[in-house]
């Protein structure tokens, strides 16, 4: 039995901060190699996803953001049109996207823009993309779009983004699924917040609940 075992302060709502994303079509949202949300509208309607999240600096921010495209032609409506894309974060602790992050298109198209004879050229994901020790300094800065080149709809305008940037590759209508990455070493805000990591490892100061043994007092030799 651990001796002077400290008492476990379970984070609350209150250490939390809130995740605003909205992209143009869709994406999924590592934190620190985890993944914590994912836009649950593949196309249409544009829709901000707003989520609480549990930080912990330095915090490596993974985003797989999707442009709605046909896998083979690279173009939406039923292969009339070619599709734009766009992406856009704000955390509760500052964290904004802007040309700082990185990207990586894995997928673009209609090649060429040829729309005559449209066809998409990919790359394999890289595996463990999203980790917090993958080696990004390959990946090109990102490229900062304004909301006119974007075009977002209206939900975007009900939720905080003030001081973040529309981000992308350097095409934002060709190239139809973006890989981006940033570290944030220090809160923005500047406010000190507790690190939660390694609490399932922790073992606690009293009894685990459900645990029958534990609640049970001692019985005397007499006890039957």
């Amino acid at each position: 039995m651990m001796a002077n075992a400290e008492p476990i302060r379970k984070p609350t709502i209150a250490d939390t901060i809130r995740a605003n994303v909205y992209a143009d079509n869709s994406f999924k949202l590592y934190i620190n190699g985890e993944l914590v949300a994912v836009d649950s509208i593949a196309f249409v309607p544009h829709n901000v996803v707003s989520v609480d999240i549990l930080p912990a600096y330095p915090m490596t921010i993974a985003v797989m953001a999707i442009d709605n495209a046909d896998p083979k032609t690279g173009m939406e409506y039923a292969n009339t049109n070619i599709g734009d894309g766009g992406f856009i974060l704000k955390f509760g602790d500052g964290t904004v996207t802007n040309a700082t992050w990185k990207a990586k298109k894995i997928s673009w198209g209609p090649v060429g823009g040829d729309t005559e004879n449209p066809r998409v050229e990919s790359l394999p994901v890289p595996d463990n993309w999203f980790a917090v020790d993958f080696d990004d300094s390959s990946w090109s800065r990102a490229k900062e779009y304004t909301e006119e080149e974007v075009g977002p709809k209206e939900p975007f305008y009900e939720h905080d983004f003030k001081g973040a940037k529309f981000i992308w590759s350097d095409d934002v209508k060709l190239d139809n699924v973006v890989l981006f990455r940033t570290v944030i070493q220090t809160p923005p805000d500047g406010k000190s917040r507790p690190d939660f990591r390694g609490l399932t490892d922790t073992v606690p100061a009293s009894p685990r609940r459900g645990d029958r043994n534990s609640q049970r007092p001692p019985r005397s030799p007499e006890t039957p």
